[in-house]
């Protein structure tokens, strides 16, 4: 009878766990795709505080002649930095599922100069970027929209240079400190890796320097 009931204690705890947004992988479903109705967001004040763009590129260690992808790209955020990063022979892949986004874009680098962007039109489950080719693959505040994941996941593995890395930005599940974010645009730790690690994926580095997400560097498990 107390085998019995430790037992049903226990499942009562899974439970009222994933009641609450427990961190296992089996429990996390894909966030609805942000629209580009909420493109202004994406360049919103107070952004460069909170992510610090500058930083990660720095922690990239991008340079001169590097390939790269902005997966999930919006209007270039993150993609019109990297450009000046790997200029003059560089190149950048913005990649998105929405046209709206991409023609944003667009206009946001004619109005900057900058040259070296390649949009792309992905789907959502292929991001169509050339294989073997790229040094870093960015996702920021994305992944955890993609209504395919594994899908994705494999085409990355498969854009990526035997050398090459992929940096992953994602609001904190756990703790407060993202508490302004809806908990389905956030990830745990435990979420992340439950699901790179089984798709050929080894994380290298975690940092914790931002004050409201987690940023993973991941390369090719070997």
């Amino acid at each position: 009878m107390m085998r019995f009931r430790r037992a049903a204690l226990v499942v009562l705890l899974v439970l009222a766990h994933a009641a609450v947004g427990g961190d296992s992988p089996r429990e996390r479903r894909p966030a609805p795709v942000m629209g580009f109705g909420g493109a202004d967001w994406l360049e919103r004040e107070g952004r460069e505080a909170e992510q610090r763009p500058d930083q990660i590129i720095r922690t990239m260690g991008l340079k001169d002649g590097d390939v790269v992808a902005d997966l999930g790209c919006g209007t270039g955020y993150f993609a019109r930095r990297m450009a000046r990063a790997v200029a003059p022979t560089g190149r950048v892949y913005g990649v998105d599922i929405q046209p709206e986004m991409l023609d944003r874009m667009k206009g946001l680098l004619a109005r900057e100069g900058i040259t070296n962007v390649v949009p792309v039109l992905g789907t959502g489950d292929d991001p169509r970027l050339p294989p073997a080719s790229l040094d870093w693959i960015v996702l920021v505040d994305v992944y955890h929209e993609f209504q395919q994941p594994k899908a994705m996941l494999a085409k990355m593995r498969e854009a990526m240079k035997p050398a090459g890395r992929i940096a992953l930005v994602e609001y904190r599940l756990e703790g407060d400190s993202a508490a302004h974010i809806r908990a389905e645009h956030r990830m745990s730790a435990a979420q992340v890796l439950g699901e790179w690690q089984p798709a050929g994926f080894r994380l290298v580095e975690k940092y914790d320097y931002l004050p409201t997400q987690h940023l993973f560097v991941f390369a090719k498990a070997r």
